[in-house]
């Protein structure tokens, strides 16, 4: 589910890519993270489980970021359920300097996601980028990763006070698909659905 980023933003004049994450980009990466910032914004424990992967094994934490097979180990949603990886992969969004990440994923199957999880596309930005359209950009980015990976369209979706990620997503082609109870494991809250055909 995207991050609220704080206001609307426009794509034009952008300069920002979305990279593999990579050791030369890891610093930054580690010294957001020991900011304060976290890349989930749903568990927060992310940053601190994250930082003590860096420190213990920097070459495998790089190379679970990507992980289009489903390799990896099951996933842990905010109520603590540990549930089925899906392919998927994440970037860092790139300035010149790290400005936060995107990720995508999919059913291996590519249908339907499952109940649990909030979209096929996921992003963030650190608060000191934030108000520039990077989340604009960042997305239409990824929508040309969705298309090489197979996906007819993608899925998204945000709180309903989340006014900055709608129009991000409303920017990028997107269409209101439904209002929605979201899974158990999201508190049972309520959110709305977006969806961008990929053509």
């Amino acid at each position: 589910m995207p991050q609220n980023e704080g206001a609307a933003e426009s794509a034009r004049d952008v300069t920002c890519e979305i990279m593999r994450p990579s050791m030369a980009m890891l610093p930054a990466y580690v010294a957001a993270l020991e900011g304060g910032w976290s890349p989930d914004n749903l568990r927060h424990a992310v940053a601190g489980e994250q930082l003590a992967h860096i420190e213990r094994d920097p070459e495998g934490f790089l190379a679970g970021l990507d992980d289009p097979e489903a390799k990896g180990p099951p996933m842990e949603l905010p109520n603590g359920l540990r549930v089925p990886r899906l392919p998927g992969f994440r970037r860092w969004i790139w300035d010149g300097e790290f400005c936060g990440t995107i990720g995508l994923r999919w059913p291996a199957d590519r249908g339907p996601l499952p109940p649990h999880v909030l979209g096929h596309i996921g992003y963030t930005i650190i608060p000191s980028k934030r108000r520039r359209g990077y989340a604009t950009r960042a997305l239409g980015l990824m929508l040309g990763e969705a298309r090489r990976v197979g996906l007819s369209y993608v899925e998204l979706t945000t709180d309903t006070d989340n006014d900055a990620s709608q129009k991000v997503i409303l920017a990028n082609g997107g269409v209101l698909v439904e209002r929605f109870v979201k899974h158990e494991a999201y508190g049972m809250a309520h959110g709305l659905r977006f969806r961008i055909e990929l053509h």
